[in-house]
């Protein structure tokens, strides 16, 4: 049997019923991939024969190898990153064809499959805009982290954390619907609920969406602004002078799009809660690292930014990293106004750029 035998929602979240008894398959499956390559047994027959949830975690560890020996090999650490908005829907989509080649009832994984979608659809263009899947391109806190710690530290965290840790936990996150599937086998029928937390999902991807089109449009006016000394329309010069946005969603969050997609995932372990009638289960381990993840990742990029913007330590007091800390948006201290920067603004280089060169032409006559 590939699924336990449950008669009771809350069965669906207990990890003795739901994970345990399968935990020999995941031992044996090395093994049994050898007799597929051998010819001794079908590729379907071993995919229906294996516990969807020991097969994408399986999954999750060979992909793991396979970023690894990639950045090992090309000496960038962003493989990872590449894969991030695919894989939770992949895994989604693997327990959806699992459950329908098992001839279980799939329509509630299904609508956990409709949102996740459209998120990987979203996130993906996102990312592919801002250069992701340029040749090349690695997120610039790698190469900060590798410049901070020993070569060979380094390479054991890539060993670890970025490679195989990361690639599992992307399936953590999506590990929930498996809760979900085996719920469906007692209560097969979409519900109320579950359509309310496909709405959810969409709401909170929407919310993500408009945070990340503001910060698109403003980091794409500060470039404009930088190369042509002229402050594009909708803007003011002194929010662009200032380096960071702090407008619209970002007046009260200072990551709301990082809010976001931490909160996208932890209501889907939610929806799980919901579906096996469970006030909490083993499916929380995923959205909970996913938080701690953010937690310090976000911490170090906030060390950088603060770094290149004196104004950023105000906006770290007065607003919050995730939750807003209150109902009135951001407002730039009055000495940060009316004081002169610090710095030599961009504008004001361009400014004399042209002036410079006004003043060759005669000359050149």
């Amino acid at each position: 049997m590939a699924l336990p035998v449950l008669h009771a929602l809350e069965d669906c979240a207990d990890f003795s019923q739901a994970v345990t008894p399968f935990l020999p398959q995941l031992y044996a499956l090395p093994a049994r991939v050898l007799g597929v390559l051998a010819g001794r047994e079908s590729l379907l027959q071993l995919y229906t024969e294996t516990n969807p949830l020991i097969s994408g975690f399986a999954i999750s560890v060979f992909l793991g190898a396979v970023f690894l020996v990639v950045a090992e090999i090309n000496r960038n650490y962003s493989q990872v990153d590449r894969a991030w908005s695919l894989l939770p829907t992949l895994y989604i989509a693997h327990f959806d064809a699992w459950a329908r080649l098992a001839g279980l009832p799939s329509q509630r994984i299904d609508a956990a499959l409709l949102f996740s979608a459209i998120w990987s659809t979203r996130l993906t263009y996102n990312y592919w805009r801002k250069g992701g899947y340029g040749v090349g391109h690695e997120d610039y806190r790698w190469e900060i982290i590798r410049q901070q710690v020993p070569k060979a530290v380094f390479h054991v965290f890539n060993w670890t954390f970025i490679s195989f840790i990361q690639s599992i936990l992307l399936f953590m996150i999506a590990a929930p619907v498996y809760t979900i599937l085996l719920a469906s086998t007692i209560e097969p029928n979409l519900t109320s609920a579950d359509i309310a937390s496909v709405a959810i999902e969409l709401g909170l991807i929407l919310t993500e969406y408009i945070a990340d089109e503001q910060q698109w449009a403003y980091q794409s006016a500060k470039k404009q602004y930088k190369d042509s000394a002229k402050v594009p329309r909708g803007f003011k010069q002194a929010d662009l002078d200032r380096g960071f946005i702090t407008s619209g969603l970002w007046g009260y969050s200072r990551h709301p799009n990082f809010a976001a997609e931490q909160s996208i995932w932890f209501f889907l372990y939610q929806w799980s809660c919901y579906a096996s009638k469970t006030l909490y289960n083993w499916a929380g381990v995923g959205p909970s690292f996913l938080t701690l993840l953010f937690q310090g990742s976000t911490w170090l990029t906030e060390l950088i930014t603060a770094g290149k913007y004196p104004e950023y330590r105000d906006y770290q007091q007065s607003v919050g990293m995730f939750a807003p800390a209150g109902f009135s948006v951001y407002k730039a201290p009055a000495a940060a106004v009316k004081a002169a920067p610090r710095v030599i603004r961009t504008s004001d280089l361009a400014k004399k750029l042209q002036q410079k060169e006004k003043q060759k032409k005669p000359k050149q006559k």
